[in-house]
């Protein structure tokens, strides 16, 4: 199990991502814009460097939903691999079946 503090600061991440979602967005497609004055694009620059630097989406860390583990993360069924092993053992992943030989 992970810390809850890491689970918990990431869940805040998430937030602020949402929150500065469309802000973000519209900050980054003005400094992009090649088509607008050099200074605005600046500007539209120096904006978004003092949003918060975890609204930004790459700093959301994925986590297994059941451990809160950050490694060996699948992204179709949202758990580690550890996760998935414990429940496909005990049956409770339907098609899963444990090799052995």
């Amino acid at each position: 199990m992970a810390k809850k503090s890491a689970v918990n600061r990431n869940e805040n991440v998430k937030d602020l991502v949402k929150q500065y979602a469309a802000k973000r967005a519209a900050l980054k497609a003005t400094a992009n814009d090649e088509s607008l004055p050099l200074e605005e694009r600046f500007d539209a620059r120096l904006k978004l460097a003092e949003l918060p630097r975890n609204s930004s989406p790459t700093r959301i860390r994925n986590r297994c939903k059941m451990t809160g583990r950050p490694r060996a993360y699948y992204r179709k069924l949202q758990m580690s691999r550890i996760a998935l092993r414990s429940l496909g053992s005990l049956g409770q992943i339907p098609g899963l079946v444990k090799s052995s030989w």
